[in-house]
């Protein structure tokens, strides 16, 4: 027990290939407590929570759900409805899920967990790490990068993605029916709520954008955007090292920046749109320039605005302004 968690404070202390890790401290932390709610035999994935679950003529049981980041928490929760409890670790629009460091709670939440679903994708290593630290052969751990493929060193923003999200979706539904077969078809009647009536308002804006403004030139200050504008037909033409640049925290080139600002000051680009949790001095500059020069600007977060919105409030408020500055640049 103590040798492993010596390794994973080691682990913890390796160099990361995205943003300023900075989880050493508390994950040494959480994996204490982890590791002594397993050796407690706390953890509900080496003790099912109902005898037999999984088993053919199972029981219904209530499925513990810890999500790393809230915009996946809140559509596990619509999914899983009156049969998921589901934890958000980062449910704060204040707090970073790049430098997040993980609490002793964090780390007694995942080692009690039934389902652990994690980003992936460099994005929050902090909780894979967790997860790892405690492991529990009954546990159920999504990982969305490895559900779509998409290694480390992609871009990590997936949930701003419709058809990824759609593919989360489809497994979220197939892994809370393998850890609550008896409710299996009440998880499939939910996906379908989801799907058809509860997106139906987001899929209308992102079609009616894609019909009215598909092809308009627009900029952005980072990768997040990247994520949606291929599905509303918009012709993203900031230069896509400038967009990794700023969600990662590096300095963007000097030619990039100078691209940014030809475009802004000859009107190449009809709308900005930028990250407002991350308006760095590079983003201020441009964003001050878009609005001297009379180009609509625009917001997007990286996290739930509020924190009590649901996924798909907090993604349409933002598209139904995307869509009003689209027509606002294009009227004149």
């Amino acid at each position: 027990m103590i040798s492993g968690l010596i390794n994973v404070i080691q682990v913890a202390g390796e160099g990361e290939s995205v943003h300023r890790w900075r989880v050493a401290a508390g994950l040494a932390a959480a994996v204490g407590v982890a590791v002594a709610a397993s050796a407690c035999g706390a953890t509900s994935d080496s003790t099912p929570a109902t005898p037999g679950a999984g088993a053919t003529g199972a029981s219904s049981r209530t499925i513990r759900v810890v999500a790393a980041e809230n915009f996946w928490g809140s559509i596990a929760s619509q999914l899983g409805g009156a049969h998921v409890q589901v934890r958000s670790i980062i449910d704060n629009p204040n707090a970073d899920p790049h430098d997040y460091e993980p609490t002793a709670a964090d780390g007694r939440a995942i080692a009690t967990a039934d389902l652990v679903l994690v980003n992936g994708i460099g994005y929050d290593t902090w909780a894979s790490k967790l997860v790892a630290a405690n492991p529990a052969p009954n546990r159920i751990v999504l990982d969305v990068g490895q559900v779509l493929g998409v290694p480390d060193g992609g871009n990590p923003h997936r949930w701003y993605n419709p058809d990824d999200v759609n593919k989360v979706v489809d497994q979220l539904a197939r892994d809370f029916a393998t850890a609550d077969p008896a409710d299996a078809s009440a998880f499939q009647t939910q996906k379908a709520t989801f799907e058809n009536r509860t997106l139906a308002g987001y899929k209308q804006v992102i079609a009616d954008i894609e019909t009215r403004y598909a092809g308009t030139p627009v900029g952005a200050s980072e990768s997040i955007f990247a994520m949606v504008a291929p599905a509303l037909g918009l012709d993203l033409i900031t230069p896509s090292a400038f967009l990794k640049a700023i969600s990662e925290g590096t300095d963007p080139a000097a030619a990039d920046k100078a691209t940014i600002d030809q475009q802004i000051a000859q009107k190449k680009i009809k709308v900005y749109v930028y990250n407002s949790q991350n308006a760095t001095p590079d983003v201020q500059s441009q964003v001050d320039a878009a609005t001297a020069t009379g180009i609509p600007v625009t917001t997007i977060t990286e996290t739930m605005v509020p924190a009590t919105s649901t996924w798909q409030d907090w993604q349409t408020r933002q598209l139904v302004a995307l869509r009003d500055a689209l027509a606002k640049a294009t009227s004149r």
